[in-house]
This record gives C-alpha cells, structure tokens and sequence, in this order.
C-alpha cells in the first residue's frame, strides 16, 4: 500500500478557511499595463484587495529587458551603454606625472593630518 502526503482523502489540497473564492483564479483580479521604451505592453494581474500603493510603479519587461512603466505616454528610458573603450582609450585619460605627484603629496598630507590628530588625542 502507497502512502503519502498527510492531505486527508476527498479534500482538495489547498482549501483551507478563507475559501476558493478568495484566492488562485476566482480571486477578484486588476490588470496592470506597463510599458517600456521599444513600446512593449506587459500585462500583470493583481489582487483587487491590494492597496494601490503595494502594486509596483515599474517592472523588468519580459519582452526586451529593459525597465517597463505604467505611463504609457512617458515609458523609463533605455539605459544609456558607454561604448567599449580600448586599452589605448584608457592610456591616453592617464595623468600626467606632474598631477600624480600632485595626487601623492597631497593624500600624504591628509594622511600625515590625520596621523598627528590621531597620536595628539593619546
């Protein structure tokens, strides 16, 4: 003889005080629209009893991956990508040696600050 689960036989697994008609698919239901930048409508359905405040401004579109919002007119903006920059790109924003010793001296300095308040206060 096969055992299992602790469900009594003939009840339905899942019903429990509050009844069918207050959750899953018979639960009263809103449907919210978002939109993202390439014009993509999701729909999501929400309990009718949510506040309105608990129902997110913004979700991540199925469709594109980019950020969706209820205003249809004024959708969130696609992410703006900085391009690929080479190593050479990054060679040439470098700085000078003059401005890294500028840099150098200066953050000593703070640190020799901080090490004379630190060794004034013992």
């Amino acid at each position: 003889m096969a055992s299992g689960g602790s469900a009594i036989r003939g009840s339905r697994v899942g019903a429990g005080p509050m009844g069918e008609q207050d959750r899953g698919y018979h639960a009263d239901r809103v449907a919210v629209s978002y939109w993202d930048a390439l014009g993509n409508e999701t729909v999501r359905y929400f309990s009718a009893i949510l506040p309105d405040e608990e129902i997110p401004l913004t979700i991540d579109s199925p469709q594109s991956g980019l950020p969706a919002g209820r205003d249809k007119e004024n959708p969130p903006s696609l992410a703006k990508l900085e391009p690929y920059k080479t190593h050479l790109a990054y060679v040439k924003e470098r700085r000078t040696e003059e401005e890294a010793e500028q840099l150098l001296e200066e953050a000593l300095e703070q640190l020799r600050v901080r090490r004379g308040k630190v060794s004034s206060s013992n």
